[in-house]
This record gives C-alpha cells, structure tokens and sequence, in this order.
C-alpha cells in the first residue's frame, strides 16, 4: 500500500492543536470522572491529524521531526494533561510500528489515522510456532488501549538450546483482553489500562528483535531512508513524550491568571492578590520555571533532529543528555505547576477547579519511569563520570 499527502508545516499542526485547546478543556472533567478520553475529543484530534505525526508518509502519515512533536504537544498539555499525554504516547509505537517489516506496516497502516498503543516493557513470553511464534502476557500502563486499532507488545522469545530474546510483536487490539484496572489520583483520564493475551499467534512479518529498536535498525525497507527512523527508541520517546509537560504548566498558569482577578489573600490586609510582592514573586519563578523547562525541551528535541538529519552516531553522553533534558523539563514544569497551586487559595481543591487535577496530573508524569527527573539526572552524571549506564533506554 503507497499513498502521498501533503505534510503540513510545523506552524499548521501547532495551530490546529491550539485551536482543539477549548474543546479539551471542556471534556476534561468528564474524561476523569470517565477514566478515558471523551469521544469528541479523539475525533477531533484525528480530524486535526495529529495521530498521524509519527505515521510513515507513504501511507498518508506526516514523518515530522521531534521539535514538532514538542511544540504539538505542548499545545495539548495547555488543554488537558490526559490528551496530550495519550496522543504523545501513540506516537511511540506508531513510530516502532515504522520498524517492521512493510509487510506488517501495510496491514497496521491501512488506514492513516491508524493509532498504535504498546509499551516497552517485557510482559510475556513467546515460542516458536509454523510461520512465526504464539505469545502469552500481559501488559500495565497501555496508554490509548481504548482507542487504537493495533498494540506493540514486548516479550522474551524462548527456543530450545538458545538464549531468550527479547522480541517486539504487533497484534490487533481485538485480540487482548483489556482490563478496567485504570483507578489513579492523576493521569486519570488516559485510561492506561492493563492488557493481556494467551496463546496468540504471531506471523514473523510482525515481530522484531528488540534490538532493532534500540540501535534503531528496522527491518522496513520503505523507512530505511527516513532520517525519523534513525534515532533509538528510549530517545525517540524522550522527544515525544516531553512537550506533554510544559503543556501542563503553561495549564496552570492560564488557569492562575483566570482566577487572579478580584482575588484576595484571605486573613491578610491584601484585598487584590495581584498587588502582594508575595505574589509577584511567586509568579516571576513560575514562569522562569516554564521558560526554563521549554529549553530543555527543546533542546532535546533539536539534538534528536540534528542526529537524525547527519545520520552521524550517538555518543553515550549525547544520548544520556537528551533523557537528561527530558527529567529536567519535566521537574521544572512540576515546580511551576506547584508555585501556581500554592498560590491559589483553599477554593483551589474543589474538583471543579482545574489546578488541583492540573497538579495531580504533573505529578503522575513525573512518575513515569523514562520521565522520572531523579533517575534521568542520574544517569547523565554516571556517564560524564565514565561510568557505563545501568539502563538499555538510553
């Protein structure tokens, strides 16, 4: 299957995502008492083509680089924390999906709207079967379960007198049974639920060596030529999924800034919050903290391009750098989003005032294994102090 479209520029897609900021924030409180996007809300990101900035352009997709990635995201994260973090996430391993064989990528990608959820984590097993191999798992934290069509799953491949291997699959969302086990204090609306298969056979066109996916070097001969397909998968999402953060912050601070006027600082003489140095304090840190947290984004994403356009190879301190800049851009938005938290008064923690929910999702990206500001800030230091890393995601 071979399709052409017309990509749209970066200016375009941030646009549209803009123009959806409305839309996402009148859903939002629905989406988190439901644990899953509204309807509305995935059709109009598939409208604005947004499921489709990681999708192979034969096929109708728009292959842009990483700093649009960022800048579309964060655009989202203004709106709702939830969507901007499951249309980041689906664009991880519709990316991977970009790895297989192009027999595979035809039946993945009949569709350009596709949407392709996954995890990189192991969760099962797999054995050799006629043809390719019979799967057995399960698999937490599937973000977008609910709305894609496909899911990439990681297992370890068990051959008689051979080491195990761990392998990528891709198999039809229809074939996992999803469970409803999505009960959180942030991140709600996601709908990050567990999915599980037993015994499912796989053809050999949709699986590939996790390796593949680390160096990155797929078994696709359509992408072989796509600078979007020569970054390693743990940097790949690093630049996918760090706009989602900023987009947070720059929430909260909309949300502050709505609220401020006519607000005063309760048991104190300040009868307009807008005129207390406490406050202009708390707001000039705030929105360093955001600029501050943009740049790292950034910054990330224009080395995954500029890596991507040279094709020259990755230093182990570029690539512990990159997931670096990623924790960073995450700790600052957090810090901006509880600066703004702070300073919204006692009425702030009723659930129909955004910056509580806005807070307690910051704090579960936070969370996430690959964002988790600690461990990131780690790993850079061990490697520019020789060390070899202690993790394969980098």
């Amino acid at each position: 299957m071979s399709t052409t479209t017309e990509v749209p520029t970066r200016e375009e897609l941030v646009r549209r995502a803009a123009d959806l900021v409305p839309l996402l924030r009148k859903h939002a409180a629905w989406q988190e008492e439901s644990r899953r996007l509204h309807d509305e809300t995935v059709m109009a990101i598939e409208d604005a083509g947004l499921f489709r900035l990681r999708t192979p352009r034969r096929y109708g997709g728009y292959e842009v680089d990483a700093r649009t990635l960022v800048a579309v995201a964060t655009e989202l994260g203004r709106g709702d924390a939830s969507t901007a973090w499951v249309t980041s996430v689906l664009w991880i391993p519709t990316w991977l999906a970009g790895l297989f064989p192009d027999e595979a990528q035809d039946e993945v990608f009949v569709a350009p709207d596709a949407r392709v959820c996954g995890t990189n984590s192991i969760g099962g097993t797999a054995v050799p079967a006629e043809g390719g191999v019979v799967v057995k798992g399960s698999w937490h934290f599937i973000s977008g379960a609910h709305h894609a069509q496909w899911q990439e799953i990681a297992v370890v491949l068990l051959r008689p007198d051979v080491e195990p291997e761990p392998i990528m699959a891709l198999v039809p969302i229809e074939s996992l049974e999803i469970v409803d086990d999505w009960y959180t204090t942030g991140l709600t609306a996601t709908g990050s639920v567990t999915t599980a298969l037993q015994d499912v056979f796989v053809p050999n066109s949709h699986v590939i060596p996790m390796s593949a996916a680390m160096i990155p070097q797929g078994l696709s001969i359509g992408n072989a030529n796509s600078p979007v397909w020569r970054t390693p998968v743990a940097l790949t999402a690093a630049a996918s999924g760090v706009g989602a953060a900023v987009g947070v912050a720059m929430a909260a601070r909309d949300e502050f800034f709505d609220r401020l006027p006519g607000r005063k600082i309760t048991y104190t003489e300040y009868e307009e919050q807008a005129e207390a140095p406490i406050t202009h304090l708390q707001v000039g840190t705030a929105l360093m903290k955001i600029d501050q947290a943009e740049f790292h984004a950034y910054r990330a994403a224009d080395t995954v391009d500029a890596k991507a356009a040279s094709g020259a190879e990755w230093t182990m301190e570029e690539r512990a750098r990159v997931r670096a800049d990623q924790g960073w851009a995450v700790r600052l938005a957090k810090e901006a989003v509880g600066i703004f938290a702070a300073a919204s008064g006692g009425t702030s923690i009723y659930r129909d005032v955004p910056i509580q929910r806005i807070a307690r999702d910051i704090n579960a990206m936070s969370l996430h294994g690959l964002l988790n500001p600690d461990t990131n800030t780690e790993l850079y230091g061990r490697v520019v102090c020789g060390l070899p890393p202690n993790t394969l995601f980098v």
